[in-house]
């Protein structure tokens, strides 16, 4: 089962109200239908939310619809369900904001629909039903979107969306809008909308893991550069206490300058810290990593000297 389905099956036990029902059933088939001579059609690949769809229009207008199973022309799924209304009376659809006084499709439907935030979550919840799809957060990006068919309807969505601060966006399509999120903690806050409680935990845990695993890539990326930086450092140290030796000049250093060019060619990995930590454990003459700094560089400083006078 894919994660969007399992969303869907989830929001499909939701107990409603009335008006929550009127909600997301509008939500559904202002999304959804195919009306034409007074015959209202609505398919979903769900058997679940098919049922749904049935279970309110019994609760609410006390209509018992027949469902048939029918080739999907998608190739999506093996079967689509599918929902024939003849001959509706044009008050339900009216009801249910999807047509206006005149028999014409509505634009955008009466305030009543979304009264209140109850309402909005549920128009939502008919919209996601049949139009929306959240990937995987196992997958490598995070995506939610709804297709919707007509400019009106995706910006009247994208507006309720945004009453939540979701920052939803909209791109036009060849075959209609898409309104998006991309962003992880504003998908997991749409998901609590919709009141997928299961899909939040899943997305939730999957998300704190990824980010986990993130942070620790980074670190692991953060310590192998500065072990690149120590060695390479390390390295060319090495490079001028050689040049040094060759021209047999050590004398031209200091009895302490001296002891460190020795402390390094016995430890060439140690970055500085570690370096002074071992001068002052195994001298008992504590150095910091300043005063260390200090003495290598009065051996770069020679080493440069004399590599000028051979040049």
């Amino acid at each position: 089962m894919s994660y969007t389905t399992s969303i869907k099956e989830e929001i499909s036990q939701i107990k409603t109200t009335k008006s929550e029902s009127i909600a997301e059933l509008s939500g559904f088939i202002r999304n959804n239908a195919n009306y034409y001579n007074g015959t209202l059609t609505l398919t979903s690949e769900n058997k679940i939310t098919i049922n749904r769809i049935k279970t309110f229009f019994k609760y609410l207008y006390q209509l018992n619809v027949q469902e048939k199973v029918i080739d999907n022309l998608n190739f999506s799924k093996k079967e689509l369900f599918c929902l024939t209304l003849d001959n509706i009376d044009s008050f339900i659809l009216k009801d249910l904001g999807y047509l206006d006084e005149k028999n014409k499709f509505l634009v955008s439907p009466p305030n009543y629909i979304v009264g209140a935030n109850e309402e909005i979550r549920a128009y939502l919840r008919g919209v996601f039903l049949c139009v929306g799809s959240i990937n995987d957060p196992k997958t490598s990006r995070y995506h939610m979107e709804l297709l919707i068919n007509t400019p009106e309807e995706a910006v009247f969505i994208q507006k309720l969306l945004n009453i939540f601060a979701l920052n939803a966006k909209i791109l036009n399509r060849d075959k209609g809008y898409m309104i998006y999120i991309k962003e992880a903690e504003k998908i997991s806050d749409y998901l609590k909308i919709l009141g997928a409680s299961k899909a939040v935990l899943y997305f939730e845990n999957v998300r704190i893991y990824r980010e986990q695993k993130n942070n620790t890539n980074r670190l692991n990326n953060c310590e192998q550069a500065n072990m690149d930086r120590i060695i390479q450092t390390a390295t060319k140290q090495l490079e001028q206490i050689e040049i040094i030796e060759k021209q047999e000049s050590l004398d031209l250093l200091d009895d302490k300058t001296k002891e460190t060019l020795e402390y390094r060619k016995k430890y060439p990995e140690a970055s500085l810290t570690e370096l002074a930590e071992i001068i002052s454990l195994e001298t008992g003459k504590k150095i910091t990593k300043s005063g260390l700094n200090h003495r290598l560089r009065k051996i770069k400083d020679l080493a440069e000297a004399l590599e000028k006078i051979v040049n």
